[in-house]
């Protein structure tokens, strides 16, 4: 039913762990195929292709659905649905800023100090060209195929750029003087598939799917038995995705207690728990939460 492109390169790796997280797992012949298969009766093709060119591609109706970048969408000015932002990157869920930069001792704050005509090199011509004209400054703007940061000085006087961190650029010795986007990965769908009932409950349910995966990241299911004089103790130090849940045990004056936790908070949190007197304490692992 549904043709899906997912990025190839940075993302790659991150997104496939996300869809195998989801039961979504992707088959490919190698890890260099571009076609690929997902045992799923919603997905019928599977494209792996550069996130640059995938806002245009599910614009055209090539594919029913993607994942890219807001800031490849922003780029291309390509007309798709945005049904969910998939808050993760090759390495963490920090979202990626575009940013203008210029050197560090540049007396400049933000765009607006910058004198007409100056050198912009970007990966993001389209977006750029935009961004300037909207803050009324005349730039000459230059399409960068890579290394932009060391392009300041001798070949430009700023550059507008992607980061996590900002330590690239301020390696190279630059200061960050405007954010341009915020830019999380996202499942973007054609508007005309969109509009299809049947398109559209499969895209839904696999974006329940996907969001599921992404909400039990970092989170485990805890386990306990507690009397019932320590009950309220043991509540008080629980935090819950909404409340625990409680059941009374058959044939004795204690209680089971579930929730779910912060996989981060586990290392205090049994110690105190056990402190507080309960007792059979499990932590399990979870694969999705859907609210």
């Amino acid at each position: 039913m549904l043709r899906l492109v997912l990025p190839k390169g940075s993302l790659e790796r991150a997104t496939f762990q996300l869809f195998e997280d989801a039961d979504l797992a992707v088959t490919r012949g190698s890890d260099v195929d571009y076609r690929g298969s997902i045992d799923d009766p919603r997905v019928n093709e599977v494209m792996v292709l550069r996130p640059q060119e995938i806002p245009r591609y599910v614009e055209s109706g090539m594919f029913d659905l993607g994942i890219t970048g807001r800031d490849w969408v922003e780029e291309t000015g390509a007309d798709v649905e945005t049904l969910t932002e998939l808050h993760y990157s090759k390495a963490t869920a920090r979202p990626i800023r575009m940013v203008l930069a210029v050197a560090g001792d540049n007396p400049a704050e933000s765009v607006t100090d910058l004198p007409s005509g100056v050198r912009v090199q970007t990966e993001y011509p389209e977006l750029t060209r935009r961004f300037f004209a909207d803050a009324g400054v005349d730039a000459q703007i230059t399409l960068s195929y890579g290394a932009t940061e060391a392009k300041i000085p001798e070949i430009a006087d700023a550059v507008v750029e992607i980061t996590e961190t900002g330590r690239a650029l301020r390696a190279a010795g630059l200061k960050v003087i405007d954010t341009i986007v915020v830019s999380y990965t996202e499942l973007i769908a054609n508007p005309a598939s969109y509009a299809d009932p049947k398109k559209r409950k499969a895209m839904e349910q696999l974006v329940t799917l996907l969001d599921g995966a992404l909400e039990a990241r970092g989170r485990v299911l805890m386990k306990l038995n507690v009397d019932d004089a320590n009950l309220q103790r043991v509540i008080d130090l629980l935090p819950a995705l909404k409340s625990p849940t409680v059941s009374k045990l058959y044939g004795d004056d204690a209680f089971a207690v579930e929730t779910v936790v912060a996989k981060s908070e586990i290392n205090t949190l049994i110690p105190a728990l056990k402190d507080a007197g309960a007792c059979d304490i499990i932590e399990l692992p979870i694969a999705k939460i859907v609210h």
